[in-house]
């Protein structure tokens, strides 16, 4: 850039102003364009359906950070293990598909063809949990989705077995014989 003696130096604004008049005065004199109406890059780019490198902008993209939750979620559909997940998920997170005051006095035991089974701390809270199956299900079909558990299995507690001792009588045993 070019000073005439005696005006004192551009600063700040005015200097860049210059500097862009300078810089379009070259651009004319090589025959290319400048001018104020011309496309955006930007716009060129989206009419184009292209995308433009450096930041992704404001909607979420493929190459923003994701929650490792989503990540496994996508690998674990892209390798068809979406079913056991979801089976899985009915066993580790049982406290919070069925609830802390179920959870605490009934376990999952088994799944197997849609069939959950389910045992009970006691044969009260066996009947408890027939009576609620309907509503079970639901947080359960809520939790994991649709058809991995289309039916519960409902045990008491497992009872002592009296078939125990040397003295053990095949059959029913003595009776009464009094009367």
């Amino acid at each position: 850039m070019s000073e005439e003696p005696g005006q004192e130096p551009l600063r700040g604004i005015d200097l860049a102003r210059r500097a862009l008049e300078e810089a379009r005065a070259a651009a004319r004199a090589n025959g290319k364009s400048v001018g104020q109406g011309r496309a955006s890059p930007v716009r060129k780019l989206r009419a184009r359906g292209g995308r433009r490198g450096g930041w992704s902008g404001a909607r979420p993209d493929d190459r923003d950070p994701q929650l490792f939750s989503q990540l496994a979620t996508r690998i674990a559909k892209s390798r068809g293990w979406d079913g056991k997940v979801a089976e899985g998920t009915v066993f580790g997170r049982w406290s919070g598909v069925v609830g802390e005051d179920i959870a605490s006095h009934a376990t999952p035991v088994s799944l197997q063809d849609g069939v959950l089974g389910i045992t009970a701390e006691s044969t009260a809270w066996a009947t408890q949990l027939r009576m609620l199956q309907p509503q079970i299900l639901a947080k359960i079909a809520a939790a994991v989705g649709p058809g991995v558990v289309r039916q519960l299995k409902i045990t008491g507690p497992a009872a002592p077995s009296w078939r125990k001792g040397d003295r053990h009588i095949k059959g029913r045993g003595p009776r009464d014989t009094y009367g």
